[in-house]
């Protein structure tokens, strides 16, 4: 499947491999390690006008979140192109595409989850959504910008935005076999 950062221009995305009878908590994991989050805010899957994430008893039942420790992925996507959506992190509200591109014959010798694919960095925890991370990098583009030396600090030191280590990702990744 591929996994789009909605609204990031150039487009960040990974595709990996992962079991059809994964859970969507694990899913939750394998998307925070590929695309380089850090877990430290609330998200929630939607398919096809239901919303799944983690049942925080009565936060979860007034905003109608399903509980996605029993979902799997093929109970969601079935056919190549079914896609569905995963947000995280609601108040910069990173919204990603997930697009299951490809069904594939079950292969004992895979190890899953995998990373085979992915372009750019992930933008960094906490810069504001999509519009924060194209001002982001506007600034850090710029030396001469004032705010130029307070972000480098804030990121505690230089970003390359066009930068993804997919052996790194797959070693986080294979912790989770």
């Amino acid at each position: 499947m591929k996994i789009t950062l909605k609204g990031s221009k150039p487009p960040i995305w990974r595709r990996i491999l992962v079991p059809s009878d994964i859970r969507l908590d694990r899913l939750h994991l394998v998307i925070q390690i590929a695309m380089g989050w850090f877990n430290c805010h609330l998200h929630q899957f939607s398919a096809f006008g239901r919303s799944y994430g983690v049942a925080y008893d009565d936060f979860a039942a007034d905003l109608d979140i399903e509980d996605e420790t029993k979902v799997k992925l093929r109970d969601l996507l079935q056919m190549e192109k079914d896609a569905m959506t995963y947000e995280y992190d609601f108040g910069d509200s990173w919204e990603h595409k997930i697009t299951l591109e490809k069904v594939l014959p079950y292969d004992k010798a895979q190890a899953l989850p995998v990373c085979i694919r992915g372009k750019r960095a992930c933008p960094p925890e906490d810069c504001g959504g999509v519009w924060g991370y194209a001002e982001l990098l506007k600034v850090l583009a710029d030396p001469a910008d004032p705010e130029h030396d307070a972000m480098l600090e804030w990121l505690g030191g230089p970003f390359d935005a066009e930068a993804f280590d997919m052996a790194a990702v797959n070693g986080v990744l294979s912790e989770l076999r």
